[in-house]
């Protein structure tokens, strides 16, 4: 088949360039490996270069939500090209090495930490049939990726031969490793809706999304994700008035630049994942099957659209959550994951497997959505009056211990007054 400039954009279009590309190559063994390496090269740069634009917009937000104006002296009134010269900025500063530094630790942690970062989206869908490699255990393949962070937080922390650095690598393996339990939890659930770990499937099995059929299992992932990314309020890794900001605290110039790259893409990423497996993914009503009376399918680019402005939606909501709350404490952080989301999400597992068992098998989707729904808030319900029982517990708690202090001070005042009145006498 000979190369047509027509059909290569219609090809583009309907994001099916790679089918093309097989058709006019043929099928020798160079084909499939060119196809692979273009496909790495356009997803590592496009984590890359949206990073760029993602440090504007978080800004920019930011600083309406605050009321401030935000940047707006580099490339123009909006400040566009603000990242780009932070970029050039950190480009051209100095890489220094501590003096006592394990170098092969130091240098390969900010290194790792992007690559990491990278693989990931390996296995995300962003369209029908557009996706890196579909993984028949792809939310493993990611859990198991995304653990890797804490090894390399150790390197940096390790390896920077600092206390401040080697303390921010330690609380940081105490948050990630924490918050691994519920967020691996929580995805347990749509595992089970789904039958599969297969990032496709789960898309392909929301024919009602999953945040309206296990809201709970969402809103514990997405307080997870949070924490996993050292978003507020959970970003106790770079408490700058208690660690001096953390394990990353003797990198400088781009090094220190990639660990930022890899908060942000991992936030990102976050928004991909949670949009994957509780939004529908870029499923919307039937619009990724659509196809023009001429047969032109544009399908899959309204899928990937779709996809995108889910993503930014959920982006929109951390950036929100970090314009908004403040820091918790550490004891805080860790109650929270240990003494609320883990027994949340071990109740939600039981009931999402028990109902999903005792339900014929030929219900409807969305009756079967009702009942898991019904069984969430049934749960949710349950926990709060659980919260309000520990809340009032605690109040009571509390009042009887001041009214305990109250009244030892007016024992030592009466005490003290009848002293003075004998001293007196």
């Amino acid at each position: 088949m000979s190369f047509s400039i027509v059909e290569f954009l219609k090809s583009l279009a309907e994001l099916t360039t790679a089918n093309y590309l097989r058709q006019v190559w043929g099928n020798a063994p160079w084909v499939e490996l060119v196809l692979d390496i273009i496909g790495v090269v356009l997803v590592s740069s496009f984590g890359l270069i949206i990073v760029i634009f993602l440090i504007w917009l978080e800004r920019k937000l930011i600083a309406r939500i605050q009321d401030r104006i935000g940047p707006n002296r580099v490339g123009g009134k909006f400040g566009l090209l603000q990242s780009v010269a932070d970029a050039m900025k950190l480009l051209s500063k100095e890489l220094i090495t501590p003096n006592g530094a394990d170098k092969w630790a130091y240098n390969l942690a900010p290194y790792l930490i992007v690559i990491t970062s990278l693989l990931m989206w390996a296995v995300i869908p962003f369209a029908p049939g557009v996706v890196g490699v579909d993984l028949n255990i792809g939310l493993f393949y990611i859990l198991a990726i995304s653990s890797v962070s804490v090894v390399t937080i150790l390197l940096a922390g390790w390896g920077s031969n600092n206390k401040y650095a080697l303390l921010g690598a330690f609380r940081s393996v105490a948050q990630l490793v924490s918050y691994e339990v519920p967020m691996i939890l929580s995805v347990l659930v749509p595992i089970l809706l789904a039958r599969s770990m297969s990032t496709v499937d789960i898309i392909e099995a929301q024919t009602v999304p999953f945040i309206l059929v296990v809201p709970l299992s969402a809103l514990i992932f997405f307080i997870s994700s949070l924490a996993e990314t050292g978003r507020t309020p959970f970003d106790l890794l770079e408490a700058d008035s208690e660690i001096v900001a953390g394990f990353h605290i003797e990198y400088s110039g781009m090094k220190f630049a990639m660990f930022f790259l890899a908060e942000f893409l991992g936030t990102l990423f976050m928004s991909g994942l949670f949009v994957v497996v509780y939004l529908g993914g870029y499923r919307f009503f039937g619009l990724e099957n659509f196809e023009t009376a001429g047969g032109f399918a544009l399908g899959n680019l309204f899928g990937l659209i779709t996809f995108f402005v889910k993503m930014f939606l959920v982006y929109f909501v951390f950036v929100w959550v970090r314009a908004t709350l403040p820091r918790v404490r550490i004891d805080q952080m860790l109650n929270l994951n240990w003494k609320f989301l883990v027994p949340v999400t071990l109740a939600l597992i039981f009931a999402a497997a028990v109902v999903d068992k005792l339900l014929p098998t030929g219900m409807g989707d969305v009756s079967r959505a009702g009942v898991h729904l019904f069984s969430n808030v049934l749960i949710g319900i349950v926990t709060l009056e659980i919260l309000r029982w520990h809340g009032r517990k605690q109040r009571v708690e509390q009042e009887a211990r001041v009214s305990r202090n109250l009244e030892g001070v007016e024992a030592l005042a009466a005490e003290a007054v009848s002293s003075e009145a004998a001293a007196a006498h």
